[in-house]
């Protein structure tokens, strides 16, 4: 399941998740955002062992700062509260897994 985050559920949803966290940073009128959804939709369907979460940076632009995120789509990969991948546009399922090592 994916899980919506805002900046009232960052910090317990992301940087405190015993698991690694996958964010997509998205917006309803973005074509590739409309793309990659589906991709991000599957791998939180497939991957128990990773929290899938998306950011609607319409909605939520002070995390979308926080991450200096200026193209979307933008995928953020973080382990121990700590971003150790980012990537920016359309990427295949294998590429976005591939950013958490």
């Amino acid at each position: 399941m994916v899980k919506v985050i805002t900046n009232e559920n960052f910090k317990t949803e992301v940087l405190e998740s015993d698991k690694p966290v996958l964010i997509d940073f998205w917006a309803s009128w973005c074509g590739p955002c409309r793309m990659l959804s589906p991709v991000i939709d599957k791998i939180a369907e497939e991957r128990a062992d990773i929290k899938v979460c998306k950011v609607n940076v319409d909605e939520q632009g002070e995390l979308a700062q926080r991450f200096s995120v200026m193209s979307i789509p933008t995928v953020v990969a973080m382990k121990d509260g700590k971003i150790v991948n980012q990537s920016v546009g359309v990427r295949p399922k294998e590429a976005i897994l591939a950013m958490l090592g």
